[in-house]
């Protein structure tokens, strides 16, 4: 049985400099996978370049078997794949509530983004409350909330969650990752791409480390927290 998601020796460059050299790795159905790095790795880039924000110079990524390797994200998005980019990237000046229905754009029924947005009220009770107030009010940590709820207005069979703990406070970090261990739970494959490794790696089922635009490591989350490499580099012990 194949993967979800296969990304097989991708090449990726930014005006016609090489970031990425060779990044393969694979997510299994139901699997939550991490990606983990230092900053300036090429994690978001490979990111990127599997939601169709870019395209890889060579190299081929499958998803639910078919090559999305030229697909715009767009397009993406309606075959089943949503993106919650680094920096959140909420529209400011619009309402929770219009920023959630942006990501339901795909679908044209008004009852299914009704009952979307109301699951999207039972799983972020904070969204329900802030739903009349414009994204710029609200706290860091609401606003990746709503970003996070608006990757899912799209019913997504994988979400791909690009730095989730960028500025924001340690006690919010833990309830963010609560949040996705619990979507996890609800069915949704997740690619997770994060500089705090420990925490990535503590709710991952396999994790990918890259350096300078290669994957240096694979394996189980286990396995890596115990790498004596892993440590050392990317844990500070």
């Amino acid at each position: 049985m194949s993967a979800m998601l296969e990304v097989k020796n991708i090449h990726c460059a930014y005006d016609a400099v090489p970031v990425i050299h060779g990044i393969s790795l694979e997510v299994n159905e139901g699997e939550l996978v991490a990606i983990i790095g230092a900053n300036g790795a090429g994690k978001s880039t490979t990111m990127r370049t599997i939601a169709g924000l870019m395209h890889p110079v060579s190299g081929t990524i499958s998803f639910m078997g078919e090559d999305i390797s030229k697909t715009p994200a767009s397009a993406a998005i309606k075959k089943g794949l949503s993106y919650v980019p680094e920096g959140r990237r909420l529209f400011s000046k619009l309402t929770v509530r219009e920023n959630l229905e942006l990501g339901a754009f795909a679908t044209k029924d008004r009852k299914v983004i009704d009952e979307r947005l109301e699951e999207m009220y039972e799983l972020f009770p904070i969204l329900k409350d802030r739903r009349d107030q414009t994204a710029e009010t609200m706290s860091g940590g609401e606003q990746q909330m709503c970003a996070i709820a608006r990757g899912l207005m799209s019913k997504p069979k994988l979400i791909l969650l690009d730095e989730l703990s960028l500025g924001l406070q340690p006690s919010l970090v833990e309830r963010v990752f609560e949040t996705v261990i619990e979507i996890n739970k609800r069915g949704v494959t997740i690619l997770l791409v994060e500089q705090m490794v420990q925490e990535a790696l503590e709710i991952a089922k396999r994790g990918y480390v890259i350096q300078t635009g290669t994957i240096v490591y694979s394996g189980t989350s286990q396995e890596l927290l115990c790498s004596e490499e892993v440590r050392k580099a990317y844990m500070g012990m």
